[in-house]
């Protein structure tokens, strides 16, 4: 046996493949399709069952960058079909609501399509290309990061199996191993918890309008947005703490309405609540993105609050980044783009973690704000509504900031 192998015992399996993809979320499932569409063979390994990533309902704002690389890489038939193009938003304070045009101020848009529809439409493409996931595993880790040949254990079906590749890809989340796995000491962690929660639901009622409300109360925040034409999304500011048990369909409606009615008597249509829960904000990155052989993407590297709306948005950015590195790599054996992997994310992740941070800033109302920070927001939020460069600024990371690289594949 060679040095640093990992011995295989009579009751173990082992498979071989280029990149092990840990994690079949928007990220391991779409960074799969791209290396298929380059010839570059993958596994994906999910702990979950198909049924459950299928139907783990999350936010569906897509940038335009996102649309285009579903559509130039085969994935977005459904998405054209059933996706609410959106041209703008809406900001509503001191019971007005002010239009952002973003198609008018960047010439972009944004499509609303859940991100559980994103990732059928890449399972369907997956499997029926041939390509392997393997759901349901279990006692997942992985091994030998700084060898040429990195190792992923994993059960399946009771059977132990090993996964031998050139690389891995962490794209298992915030709770995955993979992050995990990295020794301690080798990662900066930047991480900030935020002093408020979203309570969301899920609305049996068609939209009464068609471009997503993000509204500035007294109360607290406030957003009206939607998942198809019969179903609405809305959200309230609450505490981390906050019980949902407490939270009455009754209550939840008056609260909301309170929230987001103007002078104009605008309204979101009430319908029964399908689904309400509670989520915890925070922001959190970890660098660099990669270790040895492994390589970090989406929410195993990075959590923004959802004021943004571009959790899976940089997700996807992050993979398209990481396909490009390793096309280059299996191409010409040049690896330098594969080892600027992390820095090149980085620069749009920060980015991104400013938008994130300043839209929740400014549209959230803070437990220790004060009178002068409160009109402080409220100018912050007048200036924005009032002036082109400010709305601009805003809908240009709205609609997403550019990847610009380099004869990345079309498809």
């Amino acid at each position: 046996m060679e040095p640093g192998s990992v011995p295989i015992s009579s009751e173990e399996k082992m498979m071989r493949t280029q990149v092990g993809i840990v994690g079949a979320g928007p990220a391991g499932l779409m960074l799969a399709h791209l290396l298929h569409l380059q010839g570059i063979e993958s596994v994906i390994i999910e702990a979950r069952s198909r049924q459950y990533i299928e139907e783990r309902v999350r936010a569906g704002v897509l940038e335009q960058g996102t649309v285009d690389i579903l559509n130039r890489t085969g994935i977005g038939e459904r998405m054209r079909k059933e996706g609410l193009l959106h041209h703008g938003i809406e900001i509503g304070f001191q019971e007005k609501r002010h239009r952002i045009d973003m198609t008018d101020l960047t010439g972009k848009a944004v499509v609303v399509y859940g991100q559980h529809e994103v990732v059928k439409d890449l399972v369907n493409a997956r499997l029926g290309s041939g390509g392997k996931i393997v759901f349901n595993v279990e006692q997942v880790s992985i091994h030998r990061l700084n060898d040429e040949h990195p190792v992923i254990h994993f059960s399946e079906n009771g059977t132990l199996e090993q996964l031998h590749c050139d690389y891995i890809a962490g794209c298992d989340g915030f709770h995955g191993i993979c992050r995990q796995s990295i020794p301690e000491g080798a990662l900066t962690v930047y991480d900030r918890i935020y002093p408020f929660a979203w309570l969301g639901i899920l609305a049996d009622a068609p939209p009464s309008q068609e471009e997503l409300v993000y509204a500035n109360h007294e109360r607290g925040f406030a957003l009206y947005s939607m998942r198809s034409p019969k179903v609405t999304r809305l959200y309230l500011q609450c505490d981390p703490a906050e019980d949902i048990a407490n939270w009455s369909d009754d209550r939840i409606w008056s609260e909301l309405l309170t929230r987001l009615i103007g002078v104009d008597g605008w309204q979101p249509n009430q319908g029964p609540i399908l689904q309400k829960s509670v989520t915890p904000m925070r922001s959190f990155v970890v660098e660099p993105m990669q270790y040895g052989r492994l390589f970090l993407a989406g929410d195993s590297a990075h959590i923004v609050p959802p004021t943004g709306a571009k959790g899976m948005n940089l997700a996807i950015a992050d993979v398209r980044v990481l396909a490009h590195g390793l096309a280059a790599y299996y191409k010409s054996g040049n690896s330098e783009t594969l080892a600027a992997y992390s820095e090149t994310c980085l620069r749009r992740v920060w980015k991104v973690q400013r938008f994130s941070w300043w839209m929740t800033s400014i549209l959230h109302r803070f437990p220790d704000a004060n009178s002068f920070d409160q009109r402080r927001q409220t100018a912050e939020l007048d200036y924005v509504t009032s002036s082109e460069a400010g709305a601009r600024s805003l809908a240009e990371n709205y609609v997403g900031l550019p990847l610009n690289l380099a004869n990345e594949l079309a498809g």
